[in-house]
């Protein structure tokens, strides 16, 4: 099969197309994907430079998001399909759930499998989905992707698990909630804003130039704010009559943090998933303990919550947002744009035609 592999950390460049990787054969309990798309994230390109203190099995294969029709699949398949909720045949259409857990910890027993010890994500502690196939636990499996296409069935897995996991798991956000979504082009915002109209919040976004914010109006938030132009925090203030924000999503970090939290309402939550901009900045505690407030962190989610948010994906309730599609050759080009400050919403790599 055709693969995109890494031997060494660094640029684009270290990106190799090898034409003739092996393919390989469903273990137990796994079944065998073929490919049709897979789309980028920015975990693929931390993996891809390399991060200080870390360890990754090289060579691998990139790419931790994906959707095709079953291959093939190994003994014991049948129950972790059946879970969830996919028939097993040869030629069905699914999405692939990134994360995997050990299965036999409590975490793992109790629903909580991204809290499992042995925690790992395709793409980064295996071989992932920049390949013709791929091979994964059949409970990962996410039925009905034909029905979503295959596209936006590949860009949804990750980022919506995320942000479902930081609205829902941790925040536990309430319909009439005001919530504010930094950064809004990343595809985790992007589907922040889907999630939390969804559960009948109101939605205000951050973002980094005019053009943005006029994207994030027209996916359905009330308000959007140049953060290069214009006071976020005070535009948040009146947007609340000076109420503060019930829950704020904030993966930028030491840039952002300070405000996110002191912008609050009693009660108020903020939760992170990254720091982009930094993971160190001054935090005044007397603002958090008089107003009740909570700083939460968030990585992935169970798969519980990716199965509850794929669902409203296939219905339609939920759309993943798409900003550019590349063949399979330029997966090189993909990752350098991915650099690049004007994206909104996923790239994603065509692989195959159905």
């Amino acid at each position: 099969m055709r693969a995109w592999t890494i031997h060494e950390h660094g640029g684009p460049e270290v990106l190799t197309l090898r034409p003739d990787a092996p393919v390989s054969e469903p273990g137990p309990g796994e079944v065998r994907i073929a490919l049709r798309a897979c789309a980028l994230n920015h975990l693929d390109t931390w993996v891809r430079r390399g991060l200080p203190g870390v360890t990754f099995p090289l060579p691998m294969i990139l790419g931790c998001d994906g959707a095709g029709r079953v291959d093939a699949w190994g003994s014991g398949a049948e129950e972790g399909a059946a879970d969830a909720g996919v028939e097993l045949a040869v030629g069905a259409a699914v999405g692939i759930a990134p994360g995997i857990g050990c299965g036999d910890c409590k975490a793992c027993a109790s629903g909580d499998d991204h809290l499992c010890r042995r925690y790992g994500i395709l793409g980064e502690t295996r071989d992932g989905t920049c390949a013709e196939f791929v091979c994964v636990p059949a409970k990962n499996l996410l039925p009905g992707a034909d029905a979503v296409g295959w596209e936006a069935a590949a860009a949804t897995p990750l980022v919506f698990l995320t942000a479902w996991q930081m609205l829902i798991g941790r925040a536990g956000l309430r319909s009439g909630e005001s919530v504010l979504v930094h950064a809004a082009g990343s595809g985790v915002s992007t589907a922040a804003i889907s999630i939390a109209q969804h559960h009948g919040a109101r939605v205000m976004a951050t973002a980094g130039s005019g053009d943005k914010c006029a994207k994030a109006l027209a996916l359905g938030c009330e308000r959007a704010v140049n953060y290069r132009e214009d006071d976020w925090g005070a535009a948040a203030r009146e947007w609340t009559d000076k109420r503060g924000l019930d829950v704020v999503i904030d993966h930028v970090g030491a840039d952002t943090m300070p405000t996110s939290i002191l912008s609050l309402a009693r009660g108020g939550r903020v939760v992170s998933c990254g720091n982009t901009s930094g993971p160190v900045f001054d935090l005044d505690m007397r603002h958090v303990f008089f107003k009740s407030l909570s700083v939460l962190g968030s990585t992935m989610g169970p798969l519980g919550a990716l199965r509850d948010a794929w669902a409203l994906v296939v219905s339609g309730d939920l759309v993943p947002t798409v900003s550019e599609v590349f063949d399979f050759d330029d997966l090189p080009t993909a990752h350098a744009r991915m650099g690049e400050r004007d994206l909104f919403g996923k790239l994603v790599v065509r692989i195959s035609a159905d």
